[in-house]
């Protein structure tokens, strides 16, 4: 992580109702450059409505989500304007989905997929967005020959390492991920937690990421915060939450996966 005086993102008081459920209560926490968070917690807990509050993708209720700006000064995030969030979340943003499809464009090749975030900025050289589209390719081991190929030609594993080299390609200083392994199989699930916490090392990134599974937040998380009924129960250093867990839905969680 990066030595700062100042948080890259500082949540306050965070929460979200639909009708009478309170799917999220005063959820605050801070994140600091190059540091990976882990939500966890079971279906239904509030971490992802957690993840959609903080990246701008639901308007909570009450509460405040301030990003540290390319100046060092946080900014309040629902203050800016709606070009303003557009631009940031594709450029010092990423958001990496659990359905790789939500978060690519299937029907146009793998390197129009990387390039259109440069394009967004204003990059128009065919050369240049070609080159760096393969070297993406490369990054996340998808062989560069296949960047004429779409997405629907892609495996799921292939398919959710494009869409990180989508999000990385812009150099973003925050990434969110929704259950990023999901549904893949347990040697591509491996794979790609491998890249991942490759990237997220040599690029600083920082990241938070929602799982419900507790060996992907020990493989990539510095830290970690656990959810249950929409509240923040425990959050500490991963290790430290996962050996020594204090609250008593820690613990079950806990228990739960070490047991036979």
């Amino acid at each position: 992580m990066t030595t700062t005086t100042t948080p890259l993102l500082q949540v306050r008081g965070i929460q979200k109702s639909y009708g009478e459920r309170v799917a999220l209560h005063d959820a605050s926490f801070d994140l600091w450059p190059g540091e990976v968070l882990a939500v966890v917690g079971e279906s239904g807990s509030g971490k992802s409505t957690l993840l959609n509050a903080v990246a701008a993708r639901s308007l909570p209720d009450a509460g405040s989500v301030q990003f540290q700006n390319r100046t060092g000064t946080l900014q309040e995030v629902y203050a800016m304007s709606e070009a303003e969030r557009r631009l940031l979340a594709r450029t010092d943003w990423g958001f990496v989905h659990q359905n790789a499809a939500d978060g690519l464009r299937m029907d146009v090749s793998a390197g129009a997929n990387v390039g259109e975030r440069l394009m967004g900025l204003g990059e128009r050289h065919y050369g240049r967005l070609r080159t760096t589209a393969q070297d993406w390719l490369q990054r996340v081991e998808i062989d560069p020959a296949r960047i004429d190929e779409a997405p629907r030609a892609f495996s799921g594993g292939m398919r959710q390492r494009l869409q990180i080299a989508r999000n990385l390609v812009t150099q973003p200083r925050l990434v969110f991920m929704d259950e990023p392994t999901s549904g893949l199989d347990v040697s591509v699930q491996a794979r790609l937690l491998d890249l991942l916490r490759q990237l997220t090392r040599q690029m600083q990134l920082a990241v938070i990421i929602v799982t419900h599974d507790l060996a992907v937040a020990r493989l990539l998380a510095h830290r970690m915060m656990v959810m249950q009924r929409g509240r923040v129960v425990e959050s500490g250093l991963t290790d430290q939450v996962l050996d020594d867990p204090q609250h008593p839905y820690t613990q079950l969680l806990v228990s739960s996966v070490l047991q036979p």
